[in-house]
């Protein structure tokens, strides 16, 4: 199929963000991989629970003081997990801690109205519980496996997700949900290309989230750059990844860096899972496996343990599925299976993927 410059356009922009929200994913899988050695597996659950999250939070199916209590369990899991137990504890957080147990008591005993929050509160709360969710997995499923084998831990992955997606099916329940989009994002962006074609009639019309995604992806992966380059904590993950028993002797609390690793995973994963529900409006409890798996092979065709690489293979990804299935349109059945066909070229061409380091283990 000739594909007209107007349709390019459009494909160029779905292959851009498909691709940023693989990246996002991917992100997760690397920086778990890059000190544990240990690929996540519940990571695309994870992803589902942030579309939940601000679906229901959203749609007021979720009571205000439900999410206030939610949020004030994420700021305990949060502080009881990163605080110096040296210093006493600051007074920000108590009154942090008062406010949203007062807010909970207000809509849950006393307002006759029920609160609807806005989309940009709801995304916040969102990411902020998933996050939270995050520390709980790895705290529950791999801190106690540290020093076990590595299949233990893997094992562990697997047992997490089953029991994340199957929980997400009785809380939530298996039927699939549509999400409620905020009006900007419904009505398409419509432009004119006629200095591109030369034709006065030619017009495109982009979906906005196909230009709020990439964008989005870039400023994240721009922050979790800054942290893990320029600050204390992204050294000690820097280190921990080079030699985590070195680190350990150095004074470095490693669970404590751990835990991090995974709550900033967890918040990317939240936000890939928000957009991934505003772009295409339907969310179930097993709506995680295909993009993570798919996430898990753009991290592999990147380079396990590489952010940069990691993002560079979702992009790839998503373009190569984009314009496979529109330039063949007969192939749109095969669609899935272009990214397993290209784990195992990968695998057998450059096992470490695009940008990986090559690895020697000594014996």
């Amino acid at each position: 199929m000739m594909l007209t410059p107007e349709l390019f356009i459009q494909h160029f922009f779905n292959a851009l963000a498909l691709g940023s929200l693989y990246g996002l994913i991917a992100i997760g899988y690397t920086m778990v991989y890059g000190i544990l050695r240990l690929i996540n597996f519940a990571h695309g659950d994870i992803f589902m629970l942030g579309a939940y999250f601000v679906f229901f939070s959203t749609i007021a199916f979720m009571p205000a003081w439900l999410a206030a209590l939610l949020v004030a369990i994420a700021l305990l899991i949060m502080f009881t997990t990163f605080r110096d137990k040296s210093k006493a504890t600051p007074a920000w957080y108590w009154g942090a801690q008062a406010l949203l147990l007062g807010l909970a008591g207000y809509y849950g005993f006393i307002s006759p109205v029920e609160f609807q929050p806005p989309w940009v509160l709801a995304v916040f709360f969102a990411i902020a519980v998933t996050s939270a969710c995050g520390i709980v997995v790895d705290r529950v499923a791999y801190q106690p496996l540290r020093d076990a084998p590595r299949i233990s831990a893997l094992i562990s992955a697997i047992g997490i997700s089953f029991l994340i997606e199957n929980l997400g099916v009785v809380v939530f329940s298996g039927l699939p949900r549509a999400v409620r989009q905020p009006d900007m994002l419904v009505k398409p962006i419509i432009a004119n290309i006629s200095a591109i074609t030369g034709n006065a009639d030619s017009v495109v019309r982009i979906s906005p989230m196909a230009l709020i995604v990439p964008s989005v992806s870039l400023l994240l992966v721009s922050g979790l750059l800054w942290i893990i380059y320029r600050t204390k904590p992204g050294l000690a993950m820097r280190s921990i990844s080079k030699d985590i028993e070195t680190t350990r002797l150095m004074g470095v609390s490693v669970n404590k860096v751990i835990a991090l690793t995974f709550a900033l995973g967890s918040a990317l994963a939240a936000a890939s899972g928000i957009m991934w529900a505003l772009r295409y409006p339907q969310i179930h409890p097993y709506m995680g496996v295909l993009p993570g798996f798919k996430a898990f092979i753009a991290a592999v065709f990147g380079g396990i343990g590489s952010i940069h690489g990691a993002m560079l293979g979702g992009l790839i990804l998503g373009f190569i599925e984009v314009f496979i299935t529109a330039t063949f349109p007969a192939l749109s059945g095969y669609r899935d299976a272009f990214a397993f066909v290209l784990l195992i070229v990968i695998l057998l061409w450059k096992p470490t993927g695009i940008m990986g380091a090559r690895t020697e283990e000594k014996i």
